[in-house]
């Protein structure tokens, strides 16, 4: 989960997700799936399906800089 430009509240929580070969799933049901487990103000406002590998660190950890760069290109901050 990273934040992404809101117009209403600054910053609004995006999932990126790779998905298995054989998983299927939706947005919705992500996004329900998630207001079951946390708080609803942690939960996504919006989902993005990928097929590549998510960008990591050489020790593994997401690299959640590189996949927020792209919404944040032409705001004056980032938050």
């Amino acid at each position: 989960m990273i934040g992404i430009p809101s117009d209403q509240w600054g910053e609004s929580v995006h999932t990126v997700v790779v998905l298995k070969d054989d998983a299927t799933v939706t947005a919705e049901e992500l996004i329900a799936h998630c207001r079951t487990q946390i708080g609803s103000y942690k939960c996504p406002r919006s989902v993005e399906f990928r097929t590549e590998a998510l960008p990591v660190t050489p020790v593994g950890k997401v690299r959640k800089n590189v996949l927020r760069d792209p919404y944040w290109i032409n705001h004056s901050r980032k938050i």
